[in-house]
């Protein structure tokens, strides 16, 4: 890469290190990609002597769950298949640096060209995929450089991104590296043939396929369907789940939750340190909130004391990972966070249970938002509008399942994504 490119990874490398002075996050990203070279070759000598057959990259867990229908069907189709996985946010390696034993999961390091050179040398893969938006300069081309066959999945394009501009020529010489681009609609194959990639198949997003997986297993938590329906009411309380919250999200519906007292709630926020959880419970009522944790407890020593606790509280806020998508199963209206940030995290894991979802403003740029909204499924809302959307959800029955099934209908004429790239790079048709 240009001499430009470089300097500007080294300034966020440098950036990243002060950061850490102060973020506990930052720090065990850094102690993590400092171990990768480490850890690689332990997983080498000990699963891939000869090096991996795939390794999949993906910046976070959310990209990491349009990864995984394509693990999972391979790891089913080809048990000696050798897979490494690498993250760059702790969000991601934090949750699945032991996802299962037959993959090997690391930090991927800082993309400077030594760096680069000295990962490739100690993974040794035989084939690259990447997901969504990850577009590192040096890595591309060192791969390309090697003729390691390289894709890109569940990805999209919009106009005005850095590659279609005037200016972009380099990033547009980053995309040249990816041997083909499995794009999630036909906007963004159009975008790329207007700067000469035509290597490009359109096969919509795998997290269509990965939450419909959930959706279908039969995951048994007593103890959620105790706190959902304590007295084991026909008709249960009306639940909230709210998936991926953060603090501005909870301005908007703590208070239409207080104003509603007989609306239960699932909170699962985005970070669950000590402080956040205090503040979380203090805003809710501490004497109304209870966390997971704590009533898992209760549940497995006092059933009695749980029952007790589940009709005194009304709200359960989730201080683990790995149960949300889960979790939407018990909600008759699901609030998917991160509208009032950087963007709005998986509505697809709430619509695929049928059920009305809300979110923030800021989610142009994520196309089942777009078409949800569209569709009748998903609604949009701020500070103003969400008591309006809400009480149409809680006071009108016909309303909210008319959405909900607009929202369903939605995921299931979307999959299929899994397949088509499987029999197209693995040869995997059924």
């Amino acid at each position: 890469m240009t001499p430009f490119y470089n300097a500007g990874i080294r300034l966020y490398s440098a950036a990243a290190h002060l950061v850490a002075l102060r973020s506990d996050k930052v720090k065990r990203m850094l102690a993590g990609q400092h171990r990768t070279i480490t850890r690689l070759r332990v997983f080498r000598q000990r699963m891939a002597p000869d090096g991996f057959d795939v390794w999949f990259h993906a910046a976070s867990l959310g990209e990491f769950e349009q990864a995984r229908p394509l693990i999972e069907r391979l790891l089913a189709e080809r048990p000696g298949i050798k897979i490494l996985v690498s993250f760059f946010s702790p969000s991601g390696y934090d949750v699945r640096c032991h996802y299962d034993p037959r993959v090997a999961v690391v930090y991927m390091p800082f993309d400077l060209p030594g760096k680069v050179r000295e990962f490739i040398d100690a993974a040794a893969p035989r084939m690259a995929i990447f997901v969504k938006y990850e577009f590192w300069g040096n890595y591309l081309s060192e791969l390309h450089a090697r003729k390691i066959p390289t894709y890109i999945i569940s990805t999209i394009f919009r106009p005005k991104q850095r590659f279609f501009r005037p200016w972009g020529g380099i990033f547009r010489d980053i995309l040249r590296n990816f041997d083909h681009f499995y794009v999630q609609d036909s906007r963004s194959a159009r975008l790329l043939a207007s700067i000469g990639i035509t290597s490009v198949d359109v096969v919509g997003d795998t997290r269509f396929d990965r939450v419909l997986e959930i959706c279908r297993r039969e995951i048994s938590l007593p103890e959620i369907e105790l706190f959902a329906n304590p007295d084991k009411k026909s008709s249960k309380p009306f639940m909230l789940v709210a998936g991926s919250s953060w603090e501005r999200d909870e301005d908007i519906y703590i208070p239409w939750l207080k104003a509603n007292s007989d609306v239960r709630a699932i909170i699962a926020p985005h970070e669950f340190d000590a402080d956040r959880l205090y503040h979380l419970r203090s805003c809710l009522g501490s004497d109304k909130a209870v966390l997971l944790s704590d009533f898992r407890r209760l549940f497995a020593t006092d059933p009695d004391g749980a029952l007790k606790l589940a009709r005194e509280s009304r709200h359960l806020i989730v201080d683990c990972f790995g149960l949300l998508s889960t979790l939407y199963r018990f909600a008759d209206m699901a609030y998917v966070g991160g509208g009032f940030g950087a963007g709005i995290h998986n509505i697809n894991e709430a619509a695929v249970y049928g059920i009305p979802v809300l979110f923030g403003p800021r989610h142009q740029k994520f196309n089942e938002a777009l078409d949800l909204k569209a569709c009748g499924g998903g609604f949009a809302i701020d500070a103003v509008t969400f008591r309006t959307v809400a009480d149409r959800m809680l006071g009108d029955t016909d309303t909210r399942l008319t959405a909900g099934k607009a929202a369903k209908k939605y995921i299931l004429d979307n999959i299929g994504a899994t397949p088509r790239i499987l029999a197209d790079l693995f040869d995997i048709k059924k």
